[in-house]
């Protein structure tokens, strides 16, 4: 993006307005204020479709400062315009063949540049289900199917990392209470954590804590009982 020397006239002349201090009568000198805007501010665009105006950004230094305006009062917040739209932006998946690394790259990178330039919008990014109210239909409809957005092989492939959370899974699945919806009172493990092993030194001290694949049987008790008087509320008084 260039800007032609006739804007960066325009421009001068609109802070000769504001500020005359900022004229200069003589031709020479006058020739050489253009010559050095037109350097510093040949890729900074008047205006841009998406709010940037360079007049707006000399007219605001008025307004908050009593010095003449310098080329980088204008290209400062030309900078900042940038910086916070690509902050504001985030990458769509490009219409591109994937396996075509260059033309990916280069939608990427023409589209960041369109965003910092002003000419496009920054995309934002958007949750899988943000609320009830427009849900993917086909998210929704998988996510009914599988019942979970881990799919099963994936699910059964994490089982030996995490055989506390597939204990969890297989008890609840088998109609038993959810012992990890109560405190241990063993261990003291919290709620939705897993139980506790502590391994003790040859001074009594602990050494080190390991979690359980299994919860004490003490919390199942617990949970189990919980989940009886649960139900015994949930059902209606009789007459």
């Amino acid at each position: 993006m260039t800007v032609d020397r006739r804007e960066i006239a325009a421009l001068l002349a609109y802070i000769g307005r504001l500020d005359p201090r900022s004229i200069r009568t003589d031709e020479g000198e006058a020739r050489d204020q253009l010559a050095q805007w037109h350097e510093l501010l040949g890729d900074v665009p008047m205006a841009t479709p998406h709010g940037w105006d360079a007049l707006a950004a000399a007219r605001q230094h008025y307004r908050t400062s009593p010095y003449q305006i310098q080329p980088a009062d204008v290209v400062r917040p030309w900078e900042s315009y940038r910086r916070n739209r690509l902050a504001l932006h985030s990458d769509p998946t490009p219409s591109a063949d994937p396996d075509d690394q260059a033309a990916w790259t280069a939608e990427l990178v023409g589209t960041r540049r369109a965003v910092a330039a002003g000419i496009a919008q920054p995309t934002q990014a958007r949750a899988i289900t943000s609320s009830q109210e427009g849900v993917n239909p086909r998210l929704q409809a998988r996510l009914d199917q599988i019942g979970s957005c881990i799919p099963p092989a994936a699910r059964a492939a994490l089982i030996p990392f995490r055989p506390a959370r597939a204990a969890r899974e297989a008890a609840v699945a088998q109609g038993l209470p959810d012992a990890l919806s109560v405190r241990c009172e063993w261990c003291l493990a919290p709620v939705g954590e897993p139980c506790r092993r502590r391994r003790i030194g040859p001074n009594d001290g602990v050494r080190a804590i390991t979690p359980r694949a299994t919860p004490h049987p003490g919390r199942l008790d617990l949970a189990a009982q919980q989940a009886q008087h649960t139900e015994q509320d949930q059902q209606p008084a009789l007459a």
